[in-house]
């Protein structure tokens, strides 16, 4: 016996949660949680031909920030560089606090639940360095995702794009 399926479960689409508020993709092009991380990529400040790999694992908040050649940052050492810091930032713009703070197991008293409050959360239990090791697969995500902006816009259906998230109706 067959259960009745909706119409997004019978299609090859999935359903996008929107963006909390809009964000800029200059800074952070690329910024998302899987893999029990908050993971993703920033611009760097000084060199506009390096990005870094930066990551905060959910529950113990080891970081992690490393150059696209997995360089460690200068600036991860014993605290988090302005490279997480940005990433937390956008996270909460694509997200919500509430989602970033509940994915990552962060203890965010209502009142704070914004980028400060979580920061300083996840700073007050004195998170170690974690390893670089999830950098080469989150820079590999993120360049996948860069190859999507150069197809051809068309309305056919496109065999590599049949798994895409759609954020329009499916019928």
């Amino acid at each position: 016996m067959r259960c009745a399926l909706s119409v997004w479960e019978r299609s090859s689409t999935v359903r996008v949660v929107p963006s909390a508020r809009p964000r800029k993709l200059a800074k952070v092009p690329f910024v998302e949680l899987a893999d029990g991380r908050l993971q993703g990529v920033v611009s760097s400040g000084s060199d506009i031909g390096r990005v870094y790999v930066s990551s905060v694992e959910a529950g113990t908040y080891a970081f992690s920030c490393s150059t696209n050649n997995n360089r460690p940052c200068g600036g991860a050492r014993g605290t988090f560089c302005n490279h997480i810091r940005a990433l937390i930032a956008e996270a909460v713009l694509q997200y919500g606090a509430e989602r970033v703070a509940r994915y990552l197991k962060a203890d965010v008293p209502g009142e704070q639940a914004d980028t400060q409050g979580l920061t300083s959360a996840m700073m007050s239990t004195r998170p170690a360095q974690g390893d670089r090791s999830a950098a080469a697969q989150v820079f590999s995500r993120f360049l996948r995702h860069l190859a999507y902006l150069e197809f051809t816009p068309t309305t056919a259906p496109v065999p590599e794009m049949h798994w895409f998230p759609t954020t329009g109706a499916v019928a």
